[in-house]
């Protein structure tokens, strides 16, 4: 018994050295299994501690780079250009073969030297009988030609429009300068020869200095009916004669010229057959006020029928001396080139990012503050100016 004892014991004793032996090995790797598995899912997110970091870095960095440009127009600082940069670009007039255009583009190269840009500036234009269409395809065209800006005097109304976001789509600066897009649609700035609704009174003060305190009838001979700017003149004259100061001006009509000299002058001679009690015709159009003024010379009638509006000293001299068009007004088309072009160019460095309250310095024409444009629902603008009037004292220095 005792022996049998002792067998089972040592029975015990041999099966648990055995169960030791077999048992340790198997839990004794299982830490640093655990420690490895540990580590490695662990690893991960301490190797994505700096990517997250990173990924905020990149999120931010926009709004950090943004900063300096909405610094700017909160502080009123101001935008100057940077010169040498290379921009390829494009002034568009309302078509070709007007001096006043001509003289713009003076404007647009000049300033186009004196920052340096290595790259192009092209004058581009339709013709005066395809103006609309003709505007239209060259915005198209320069989407897909490599221009990086284009600069329109806009005679197409809202019917740019989509060619000028399709522009601004493809990643071109979008300026229009002389005459907007009604609407605002793709168009970043609009650099304002003056204030129009100031046009307006400008044109009802010469009425009153040329008819006298009596006043007078008078019509208007504007130039094409889709073009901004002339609408936006005769709305701001209208609504001048509402004023009591301005009661004994009468409006009779407003025809249309399309700015061609010949159509221009038809209408001029219409208008006399149609009201012989006409004392006045006033041609807010550089085009329009000297095919006026030439019909009302070639018929005598000088002295009956005054000419007034907006004109070129230099064309309009002969026409102020001899008192057909005793009195008239414009701006410098050289300083309106010349200004479209800066904002053109420091919107397309990147430097200006057309936002109202926005300050920038034009070159010799010193600072402009981006406003809203308070003659559109949409729109920005800037407004150069100012107004000179021109008469019998001053015409012939201004036309030299």
């Amino acid at each position: 018994m005792h022996k049998t004892r002792m067998m089972v014991l040592g029975l015990l004793l041999v099966a648990g050295l055995v169960l030791a032996a077999c048992a340790a090995p198997a839990a004794a790797p299982a830490a640093p299994a655990e420690e490895a598995a540990a580590e490695a899912t662990e690893a991960p997110a301490e190797e994505a501690a700096p990517a997250e970091e990173a990924a905020a870095e990149a999120t931010e960095a926009p709004a950090e780079e943004a900063a300096p440009a909405e610094e700017a127009a909160a502080s009123g600082e101001v935008v100057k250009a940077t010169p040498g940069q290379s921009v390829e670009m494009v002034l568009m007039p309302k078509f070709l073969g007007i001096l006043v255009f001509d003289q713009a583009n003076q404007g647009a190269q000049e300033a186009h030297a004196e920052l340096g840009n290595p790259a192009g500036l092209q004058f581009l234009g339709p013709t005066p009988e395809n103006s609309v269409a003709g505007q239209i395809e060259i915005a198209t065209n320069a989407a897909t030609q490599g221009v990086q800006a284009i600069m329109i005097s806009n005679n197409s109304g809202d019917q740019i429009a989509p060619a000028a976001q399709a522009a601004r789509d493809a990643g071109m600066t979008v300026v229009t300068w002389d005459s907007p897009i009604p609407s605002g649609e793709g168009e970043q700035l609009f650099v304002a020869q003056v204030d129009f609704a100031e046009t307006g009174k400008v044109m009802a003060d010469m009425a009153m200095s040329i008819l006298g305190e009596e006043g007078g009838k008078f019509a208007i001979l504007s130039a094409s009916p889709d073009a901004a700017n002339q609408n936006a003149w005769i709305a701001s004259m209208q609504e001048t004669l509402k004023d009591p100061a301005y009661a004994n001006l009468e409006l009779l009509d407003i025809v249309y010229g399309n700015d061609q000299s010949e159509d221009s002058y038809n209408q001029s001679l219409a208008l006399i057959d149609k009201y012989p009690e006409m004392e006045l015709i006033m041609a807010p159009t550089s085009v329009g006020i000297v095919a006026a003024a030439k019909a009302m010379q070639d018929e005598g009638l000088c002295d009956t029928v005054k000419v007034s509006g907006l004109g070129l000293p230099a064309e309009m001299l002969d026409y102020t001396l001899n008192g057909c068009a005793p009195e008239f007004a414009l701006w410098s088309f050289v300083d309106l080139g010349y200004t479209t072009y800066y904002a053109s160019y420091l919107l397309a460095t990147g430097a200006l990012q057309g936002a109202e309250g926005e300050t920038f310095e034009a070159g010799r024409m010193g600072s402009y503050t981006i406003e809203k444009d308070p003659t559109r629902e949409n729109g920005l603008r800037i407004v150069m100016g100012p107004f000179t009037v021109y008469n019998a004292e001053n015409v012939e220095a201004a036309a030299k």
